[in-house]
């Protein structure tokens, strides 16, 4: 079973922050290539009142060198009434007819009511800044999805088949101290109309019961593998979760083969979520927060056979 190592933190925000919108955080890191071995990650960073846009560090991933910090946020929360008002979580980019989207988690977070959220959409330019697609949510609720939806991941997995995995809230209190969140699925033709076909990955009450930004990379021939942030009670913090499928529709929890967990100390020693799966140049590379839901940054890991790993 092959392990991922870390190869420690790879970016965090200044103290002070960059920008009055990017003051602390630096959550839910998405990888865009530029060239050669830098890439654009962008990330959510929360201003003073906890509302989330998005930012970007352009590194090179194999020396982990960061190349620019950018000062200013490519795209920020919404104005009061929006879907995004309250915060901009990015899940993950897909291309349509040769545009590029980026899919978020939009918060709202009402006065005297539970936070929750909706599913947008952003066009991302060929000079890579950001743009709304519609000022409705791409998704939002329904019967099939009542209460809240969250970081979205879209997959073409062939033409004309699209597919995308997104947490659902079944319960804010599921009787033991944590919510229920389950993976759903919905499918779409053309990626931008979705049929919702409810739960997706199975979970285990007590142990994997409330999921977040799932992760999937595979094909048709080798299988498909998913990444994604859980918990399992009141008590816990999240932690990297990992399932397998032979079709991308049936799947089968493999919590104990993840490879991956917090450190003995440091800035991921009490949680580790949010992760990013991407290969580059041959190698397997996972991006990843760590303590306070990315307060403290995001880390990159390595994945290798157990030899290698120091198994």
């Amino acid at each position: 079973m092959k392990a991922w190592v870390k190869q420690g933190l790879l970016y965090a925000l200044p103290e002070g922050g960059l920008h009055p919108k990017l003051l602390t955080h630096a959550a839910n890191p998405l990888p865009v290539h530029l060239s050669g071995d830098i890439y654009r990650i962008f990330f959510s960073a929360r201003d003073a009142f906890n509302r989330s846009s998005i930012g970007a560090v352009d590194v090179d991933i194999v020396s982990r060198q960061i190349v620019h910090e950018h000062a200013h946020p490519f795209f920020e929360h919404g104005p009061k009434g929006s879907f995004y008002a309250d915060g901009v979580s990015i899940g993950n980019c897909y291309v349509v007819d040769d545009t590029c989207y980026m899919l978020f988690m939009g918060w709202q977070n009402p006065a005297g009511g539970h936070w929750r959220g909706d599913i947008g959409r952003l066009t991302v330019r060929p000079d890579l800044s950001l743009a709304l697609d519609t000022a409705a949510p791409l998704l939002g609720s329904d019967p099939v999805d009542p209460i809240s939806l969250s970081y979205p991941w879209v997959m073409e997995l062939s033409p004309g088949r699209f597919k995308m995995w997104y947490p659902s809230t079944v319960t804010w209190s599921a009787g033991n101290g944590e919510m229920l969140a389950v993976l759903h699925t919905a499918d779409s033709e053309d990626g931008h109309r979705w049929v919702r076909r409810g739960l997706g990955v199975p979970y285990e009450l007590g142990r994997a019961q409330a999921f977040s930004r799932p992760n999937v990379q595979g094909n048709p021939e080798s299988g498909y593998e998913m990444w994604f942030s859980y918990r399992g009670d009141g008590r816990s913090s999240y932690r990297i979760g990992y399932a397998t499928s032979p079709d991308a529709d049936h799947w089968q929890l493999r919590l104990d083969e993840v490879g991956i967990d917090v450190s003995p100390e440091g800035w991921d020693a009490d949680m580790i979520e949010y992760p990013f799966v991407f290969d580059h140049a041959g190698e397997r590379y996972m991006l990843y927060n760590g303590n306070g839901y990315g307060k403290t940054g995001f880390g990159i890991a390595v994945l290798r056979d157990p030899d290698e790993a120091g198994a």
